[in-house]
């Protein structure tokens, strides 16, 4: 497994760890909120310190954390430099570009809900949320600054501004989120080829084969038609990008058979578009399933769609 691909697999790990401690956050919340009397996830219609106060914390800790953990763990393996930049906007087709905005996106988001689960009102929850995104993923950037093995990249931090950009935008212009961002994914024949770069596992290959990987902007409908229109509001036209091919960032390296003849892969680009649901805006009375619904609306939902590559289109009746 090379430097980049660890790294990457770390950050996915990280970023789990964060869902991990959220749960914990919940449940030291729950039971104030049983002693209260209160639904637990039913966001609190004003300030509610026995949610705001162990949120806060976790967060602190999460962040304290795996701030030191990356660091100490992970970046002392390899040799310190002093702070420079690195371009690696032409690596695996743009797609960790891809993956960096909805990382940036999705944690401004659940950030965000966190808060106003809390009390916090939308606008302010919005951009503690938006701060807490860039906050992560910003000090990432700079400990790469600081690594020989990479650098600082530019791209990466275009990147996660756009993805939390895009996120407080909607929020204080429109007040909700009509374009999500999205991810799906399927395994691939190319991990086989280079399981220490692509993964040796389903859960590795999820994080590092973006060959698997599709991002996507699904654009709720009813949300841009006037009101009283008959398309309901979970209806989503999804717009999906994604590459294969790929089995080295930039270039593939040499492959053989085992007779010893040369393996060839194209790299090349795809482009979808697809039906999707907002999960987010099923109507539902249930305050736990409509946040069970919050927590995974990052997914795409596999729908029919249609396939844009290699000059070619094709239509599959169900895509993940």
């Amino acid at each position: 497994m090379d430097g980049k691909s660890i790294k990457y697999f770390t950050r996915g790990m990280v970023f789990l760890r964060f869902f991990h401690i959220l749960i914990i956050i919940f449940l030291f919340s729950d039971n104030c909120a049983a002693q209260s009397g209160t639904d637990f996830f039913t966001p609190s219609p004003t300030i509610n310190d026995s949610r705001l106060v162990p949120l806060l914390v976790g967060e602190g800790a999460f962040y304290t954390i795996s701030m030191v953990g990356l660091n100490v763990l992970w970046y002392k393996n390899y040799p310190r430099s002093s702070f420079h930049f690195f371009n690696d906007d032409k690596e695996w087709q743009q797609m960790d570009k891809l993956g960096h905005m909805l990382t940036a996106y999705t944690i401004s988001r659940l950030a965000a809900s966190m808060y106003e689960w809390c009390g916090v009102k939308p606008l302010p929850a919005a951009v503690y949320g938006t701060s807490l995104g860039m906050a992560f993923q910003t000090n990432i950037e700079i400990f790469d600054g600081f690594s020989s093995e990479w650098g600082f990249s530019p791209g990466d931090m275009i990147a996660n501004t756009t993805g939390a950009t895009l996120f407080l935008s909607q929020q204080t212009g429109w007040g909700e989120q009509r374009v999500t961002f999205k991810i799906s994914f399927h395994p691939t024949e190319y991990s086989q080829y280079r399981p220490d770069e692509l993964g040796y596992n389903t859960m590795q290959q999820s994080i590092k084969d973006y060959n698997g990987q599709t991002y996507w902007a699904a654009i709720a409908i009813a949300s841009f038609l006037p009101k009283g229109t008959k398309i309901p509001g979970w209806a989503c036209l999804d717009f999906g990008y994604g590459a294969g091919g790929m089995i080295g960032a930039v270039t593939n390296p040499p492959m053989y058979n085992d007779d010893g003849s040369e393996l060839t892969f194209d790299r090349y680009r795809k482009y979808f578009c697809s039906l999707d649901i907002n999960l987010t805006n099923i109507p539902t009375k249930s305050s736990a399933l409509k946040a069970a619904f919050g927590a995974v609306s990052f997914i795409k939902v596999p729908m029919p769609t249609l396939e844009f590559s290699r000059k070619k289109f094709r239509f599959h009746l169900l895509y993940f």
